[in-house]
């Protein structure tokens, strides 16, 4: 469940039990062994992290001989997990991804065992990963846990401090994984322009993704949980002549009204964040940004929103996601007040969702005709007919895809040059023009 970070946790518990020879099954049906990684970053995603625990539950009427449940929620309410949810046999944190092995055997030897905490060292056991996401790409974590401390969020209690990898051995990874046939890295972290301040006292993003480009095999390096505040020179101006680093940048950047700014305990105002968008821009020519967006904070009033709104429909962003406030347990923005009204929440949610609907119909547009390398994943179970990817505009799972036609089979994971022929709101439509380029 949840997010990239939490699937390299899950690919390095798969890994381990493969170590350890269990075997893996992708049915559910057929598994003896159900483990749930669960997220627990705002409300929705507990309700469906807690809703899958208990669909998985029902396969202990068939196969199903244990049932484990691991990652954020687990961290944060292990108690109420054990003894709430009699069908769960045992309980991981976030910090205890390497014993699972030995839970399995203390839960099947009649013990209910309960692992929680931080730790303090961060790196993986070599070549423990199990890559889940195909041929094409896998992320690259950096990082774990979080410095930032803003006022709605729970991650810092979750995950712990920010703790940096070393630089080796996030390469030695990076290697391993080219070697594997992995042609994007995509770099992940709670916050990945922090990396290195905590174990070299200085930001060493702009170092590390260096290294990175000259590994041979990978083609693409995409930087995502970009915070707005830590986007130094030294980082633009990698992105900008490293020809591997994808021209796009994922930039959360929560609101635009520096009275909530404040109040969300971001570091940065709104005139840095404008600075900041307007000199990527200038620099790194073509650049897709991305950001995410809080509605409905404490406090956040009609003019607050409406600042926001008017930044959203001025900058035009070419991705942007937008969470309704949600009001968590022991955060310093529980306790504020007022809190805005959840119809109230929607109604802007869904206001700024509108504009960027139309937004991205221009993007898509100014698209047509145009000529993009594109990564192969897959092809359309619908028909058959049409094969999807992404092009260096799109990161997977969170934004839209290529769907375009081929004369001659395609290999996933290549790259092949598609014309764009078609758009819709999110998707584009296209053909490939040439052989694929290795």
């Amino acid at each position: 469940m949840g997010c990239p970070k939490n699937l390299v946790d899950s690919e390095i518990m798969l890994g381990l039990l493969q170590k350890h020879e269990f075997e893996i099954t992708n049915e559910k049906e057929q598994a003896e062994i159900l483990i749930v990684n669960t997220c627990g970053f705002i409300e929705s995603a507990k309700a469906e992290s807690i809703n899958t625990i208990l669909e998985m539950a029902k396969c202990k009427e068939g196969r199903c001989e244990l049932l484990i449940v691991t990652g954020c929620l687990a961290e944060r309410y292990r108690e109420e997990i054990i003894t709430q949810m009699p069908e769960v046999d045992a309980v991981i944190g976030t910090g205890n991804y390497a014993e699972i092995a030995s839970v399995i055997e203390r839960a099947y030897a009649g013990e209910k065992p309960v692992f929680y905490g931080k730790l303090d060292e961060v790196d993986y056991p070599a070549n423990t990963r199990v890559v889940s996401t195909g041929k094409g790409y896998a992320y690259l974590k950096i990082a774990e846990g979080c410095d930032n401390c803003c006022t709605y969020c729970v991650i810092p209690s979750l995950r712990g401090k920010y703790r940096s990898r070393r630089e080796e051995d996030i390469v030695r990874e990076a290697v391993s994984l080219a070697q594997a046939g992995v042609r994007e890295l995509i770099i992940v972290a709670q916050d990945t322009t922090r990396y290195g301040l905590d174990i070299y006292g200085k930001r060493s993003l702009a170092g590390l993704i260096g290294k990175l480009g000259e590994i041979e095999g990978i083609e693409w390096i995409r930087l995502l949980y970009c915070y707005p505040e830590e986007i130094d020179d030294q980082l633009i101006t990698e992105i900008a002549k490293n020809k591997k680093v994808c021209k796009y940048l994922d930039i959360p950047i929560q609101h635009i009204s520096d009275r909530i700014l404040k109040a969300m305990g971001r570091r940065g105002r709104s005139e840095d964040i404008r600075n900041l968008l307007a000199g990527l821009k200038e620099k790194i020519p073509g650049i897709v940004l991305r950001t995410s967006l809080i509605v409905g904070f404490p406090g956040e009033d009609d003019s607050d929103f409406n600042e926001l709104y008017e930044f959203v429909k001025e900058l035009k962003f070419d991705r942007l996601g937008v969470f309704s406030y949600s009001k968590e347990e022991n955060t310093p923005a529980a306790k504020m007040k007022p809190q805005v009204a959840k119809a109230l929440k929607q109604k802007r949610n869904n206001a700024i969702m509108a504009l960027q609907k139309e937004i991205n119909v221009e993007k898509n547009k100014a698209r047509m005709g145009k000529v993009y390398k594109t990564m192969v994943e897959g092809i359309s179970e619908e028909d058959g007919i049409f094969y999807f990817g992404r092009t260096y505009a799109e990161a997977p799972e969170i934004d839209g895809k290529i769907y375009f036609t081929s004369h001659e089979p395609l290999e996933f994971g290549s790259f092949v040059n598609v014309r764009i022929l078609n758009t819709d709101e999110y998707d584009l439509i296209g053909e490939v023009v040439d052989e694929s380029s290795k």
